[in-house]
């Protein structure tokens, strides 16, 4: 077969996977230790979230690890790690018991530890969430063909492309960013499965100007250099991957705010635009918006051209 023939479209399979909300846990001893060794509390770590949405700072809210939304979990280790791999950011999720039965929300990201996805719900919902109430993820995207040559898609229904400041185009995958940041600086994630796990940027209000990313929201996409994204998250001189910013800061060495990789390649395979200060990542109302269309009643899967991601023109 000649390089340049056309690849047959394919089919993404879809799963529905069953999921229950998170109750937030601490140990015995309830305290985790800062970066200047103080013991705190841990608040927003895990658990249904009020409050913090897609689109608020990363250091907004005083907390640790605060995601927008709810964390999704399952009991059986092997069906919570089956959970974490395929659901995929866009994601549709359905409330099955429970006050907010029958409400729909959507997968926003993975929180790595535990195997929990976050699903981000209007507020109305999450306020009549509990945890322990079920529900269904209708998990589709992973194997995703290349956008670009070269370019790897990992955690996000190629669907919901079209929300993202990103495009197709020249042979090269373009992507606006708020900043683009050195591989140095991942700390909690590095080396763990990328289908599973976040990646947590060693960032604080006060380290953050120096990268450019003081502005860094909810939602907001990165990019981070030298970083080879496709398996498990490791070094790779050259390489570039691009992930959503998914929950926010934390006092603890090592952690910071979380970013779900959703595109991973050669840095020569990417056009990437940063604008600290005019960039505008995922917001609620689009991912939900995006979900609408997909009512549980749906049993097809849309077909995925390679090199077709709904186009968007860059600011």
């Amino acid at each position: 077969m000649s390089g340049a023939e056309a690849i047959p479209a394919v089919e993404l399979v879809t799963v529905n996977l069953a999921a229950v909300v998170e109750q937030a846990s601490v140990g015995a001893d309830p305290y985790r230790i800062d970066a200047d060794g103080a013991p705190y509390v841990p608040a927003g770590d895990g658990g249904v979230v009020l409050g913090v949405r897609l689109g608020d700072g990363a250091w907004a809210h005083v907390g640790d690890h605060a995601a927008p939304g709810a964390c999704l979990v399952h009991a059986d280790p092997a069906a919570g790690y089956a959970l974490a791999a395929q659901a995929c950011i866009g994601n549709l999720v359905t409330v099955r018991t429970g006050a907010a039965a029958g409400a729909a929300g959507a997968v926003i990201g993975k929180r790595g530890e535990g195997g929990r996805v976050i699903a981000s719900f209007a507020q109305d919902v999450l306020a009549r969430l509990r945890p322990g109430d079920q529900v269904a993820v209708r998990s589709r995207g992973q194997g995703a063909p290349d956008p670009a040559p070269g370019v790897a898609l990992r955690n996000i229904d190629p669907a919901l492309l079209g929300a993202l400041p990103v495009s197709a185009g020249s042979g090269a995958l373009a992507v606006g960013v708020r900043a683009v940041l050195p591989s140095r600086i991942v700390g909690n994630g590095i080396g763990r499965p990328t289908p599973m796990w976040d990646l947590d940027l060693q960032l604080t209000p006060a380290t953050a100007a120096r990268h450019e990313a003081a502005g860094l929201c909810l939602g907001d996409l990165v990019a981070i250099t030298d970083l080879d994204a496709r398996f498990n998250a490791g070094y790779r001189q050259g390489w570039l991957s691009v992930g959503l910013v998914v929950h926010g800061g934390s006092p603890q060495p090592g952690h910071g705010p979380g970013v779900t990789v959703i595109a991973t390649g050669p840095a020569s395979a990417f056009a990437v635009r940063a604008d600290a200060a005019g960039h505008r990542g995922l917001s609620e109302a689009a991912v939900l918006e995006a979900v609408s269309a997909d009512s549980p009643d749906k049993l097809g899967s849309p077909r995925v051209e390679p090199s077709r991601v709904p186009r968007r023109e860059l600011p």
